[in-house]
């Protein structure tokens, strides 16, 4: 949950915040100074005072655009978009669960499956998928540019720290499946205090199943409970735009760091 900043100067920190952790930043600067600079994520997305800043990576391949022209063709808020990060490996079972959950829902979706992943997920259901008509899988998508884009009405995630704040400062609600670490801790922000989104409940077999998935995608798709939540969402946007511009909280504190730079 806390990405820090590898720089300490003079017992000061640098952290990629900004109101979304405001009691925490209150605790711990009565323990050192403390200066919140975030969010880190691409002008071109928030602000667009920089219009060549659309991305925070290197791309050292050629990329895929697969993702994008499909989702240009789907009407507004229509489209579930899956990505579980890098890391998270689920077992077939669950992966059966999320595809029928996804299929039976009736809304479109981009599902992203890492290649170490797609062993879990049997032919079978992908043909499945494929006769559908309504899902796209791929092996890596654009991120920032997938949850940018106006088709997308909600996004399924771990709750890793850089997709939840992804998600929160361009405005789109979530549905949790957290794993480990700080991912728990990100999905509890982002039910119970954020309240953008909601957490999935395991089974006593640590499965969640397809009905569980199915209706809480309903819920943010579709019921009162998930219009609030794309309000709060769009709030969390609007502060996450204000941090940013001149004259914002991450504006104003990189300018005394770099005034405290100066002369040290």
């Amino acid at each position: 949950m806390y990405i820090w900043l590898s720089l300490i100067l003079n017992l000061s920190f640098l952290i990629m915040l900004f109101h979304i952790y405001e009691k925490v930043v209150d605790s711990m600067s009565e323990v050192c100074p403390v200066l919140t600079i975030g969010p880190t994520v691409p002008s071109f997305h928030l602000d667009k005072a920089i219009p060549d800043d659309t991305d925070n990576v290197i791309n050292l391949f050629e990329l895929d655009s697969s993702p994008i022209t499909w989702l240009k063709q789907k009407p507004p808020q229509s489209v579930i978009y899956i990505s579980f990060g890098s890391m998270v490996c689920f077992s077939s079972h669950q992966m059966e669960e999320i595809a029928f959950a996804l299929m039976a829902t009736g809304f479109n979706f981009l599902w992203v499956i890492p290649d170490f992943n797609t062993k879990n997920l049997s032919k079978e259901i992908g043909k499945k998928i494929d006769v559908c008509g309504r899902g796209l899988i791929v092996n890596w998508a654009p991120q920032l540019e997938v949850l940018s884009n106006h088709a997308v009405g909600c996004f399924f995630t771990h709750c890793g720290w850089n997709s939840t704040l992804e998600a929160l400062c361009l405005g789109v609600p979530m549905i949790a499946l957290p794993q480990w670490t700080d991912q728990p801790t990100d999905a509890k922000f982002v039910q119970d205090v954020w309240k953008v989104g909601i957490r999935l409940k395991e089974d006593e077999n640590g499965i969640v199943t397809r009905e569980e998935i199915q209706n809480s995608i309903r819920v943010v798709m579709e019921k009162e409970l998930g219009r609030e939540m794309r309000i709060n969402a769009k709030r969390w946007k609007e502060l996450a735009i204000e941090a940013v511009t001149q004259g914002g909280t991450s504006d104003h504190n990189i300018n005394i760091f770099i005034k405290h730079l100066k002369k040290s």
